[in-house]
């Protein structure tokens, strides 16, 4: 099993919108390169992506939650 880590500091967000579905699901499949979060830096938006295709397990952090540069956002297995 694998971590998603946050690139940079900021507040996690796990839809586009307030009103919006999530990006992902927790168990669900995701590509390479699915946008999977966002994180907002000085109400700048920034999508973090999945690097590799798989499953992602579960979120390590609520919506809404400040999180550091490294922190593991969720957890991911990947396709082999």
């Amino acid at each position: 099993m694998e971590t998603i880590k946050a690139t940079m500091p900021g507040v996690f967000y796990r839809r586009p919108a307030p009103d919006a579905d999530p990006f992902v699901e927790e168990g669900a499949e995701v590509a390479a390169g699915q946008t999977i979060c966002l994180v907002e830096v000085m109400k700048t938006f920034n999508e973090l992506k999945a690097e590799a295709a798989g499953t992602l397990t579960r979120f390590l952090v609520e919506d809404g939650e400040e999180i550091a540069m490294g922190q593991d956002l969720a957890e991911f297995t990947t396709h082999a």
